[in-house]
């Protein structure tokens, strides 16, 4: 019973993630959220039994990834601030 919940939920939680990272305009808030997607994935995998493929996504997709992204951002000039 609480294990097809849990299959439910963080699937459901995993696109609503994935939904917020495409439909935010601000690139900062984009980052996080696709950060939490990965991470929920990472969590899902876990559960899933694969904890390789669970640490190799944490550390990947949410930390290297994020923090790559993250210095992209910050090496950018917003348009507003241009004009």
């Amino acid at each position: 019973m609480i294990d097809e919940l849990i299959h439910f939920v963080i699937p459901l939680l995993i696109i609503i993630a994935a939904i917020v990272a495409i439909l935010l305009r601000d690139l900062l808030a984009s980052v996080i959220a696709l950060a939490a997607m990965s991470l929920l994935l990472s969590l899902e995998f876990y559960i899933l039994q694969a904890p390789d493929v669970a640490i190799a996504e944490a550390g990947v997709g949410a930390c290297l990834t994020t923090a790559i992204l993250v210095l992209a951002i910050k090496g950018t000039k917003r348009k507003e601030d241009e004009v």
